[in-house]
């Protein structure tokens, strides 16, 4: 029977450059964890970049949802700053955020223009129905092909458009009032000094 060799009983080592190659990577997880938590409590946490900012809107003739014999384009927008707000009656985290668009819809500052998305027609009215309607006009866009263009991806999103059609502004996730305070007023405000005050929006004929 052979003898085992000193060096085998000895115990096996992980080379170094494995031990710092696993350090480095424990030290990255941890602090990606951190950024997480960090990131978890700020306002700005559903806000996402979009390549639409800086650019004109895409264009779009959609359907009222009161009237789907009514078509409206985003030129017929054009003339006044807008909101544009994605919703439908399927989102719980848009039933959230009603209430406080509703209350800003009220001061009447800016156009509430709603993007209804995927969604049933008749549901979509009956939510409307019973929250209350803060929205100049109601865009339908049941297949969601528009909203590619766009570049949605979920709802609730809001978007702020300017006179010209140039998208100022985007909102991933519910309109907080944290949010609005902090991020869409702002936005609207400089693009309100920028023009020199309100401009008379457009008349878009019927639109409820």
């Amino acid at each position: 029977m052979s003898t085992p060799s000193p060096d085998s009983n000895k115990p096996h080592r992980l080379p170094p450059v494995a031990i710092i190659l696993g350090a480095l990577f424990f030290v990255g997880l941890i602090g990606l964890m951190l950024y997480g938590v960090s990131r978890s409590g700020r306002a700005d946490r559903d806000s996402l970049p979009s390549a639409l900012i800086g650019k004109q809107a895409p264009a779009f003739s959609l359907p009222v949802l009161h009237d789907p014999k009514v078509l409206v384009t985003d030129k017929q927008l054009r003339g006044a700053p807008y909101v544009l707000n994605v919703w439908g009656s399927w989102c719980p985290t848009c039933r959230d955020e009603h209430p406080i668009l509703t209350r800003f819809a009220e001061t009447k500052r800016v156009r509430m223009i709603g993007y209804n998305w995927k969604d049933n027609r008749e549901d979509a009215l009956r939510w409307l129905e019973q929250l209350g309607n803060p929205y100049m006009v109601v865009l339908a866009d049941e297949e969601g092909r528009t909203a590619l263009d766009w570049g949605i991806a979920a709802a609730p999103e809001t978007f702020l458009v300017d006179g010209s059609g140039t998208v100022r502004w985007k909102y991933s996730g519910a309109i907080t009032q944290q949010v609005m305070d902090q991020q869409l007023i702002p936005a609207l405000e400089k693009v309100e000094a920028e023009i020199g005050g309100r401009h008379t929006a457009p008349d878009l004929g019927t639109a409820r």
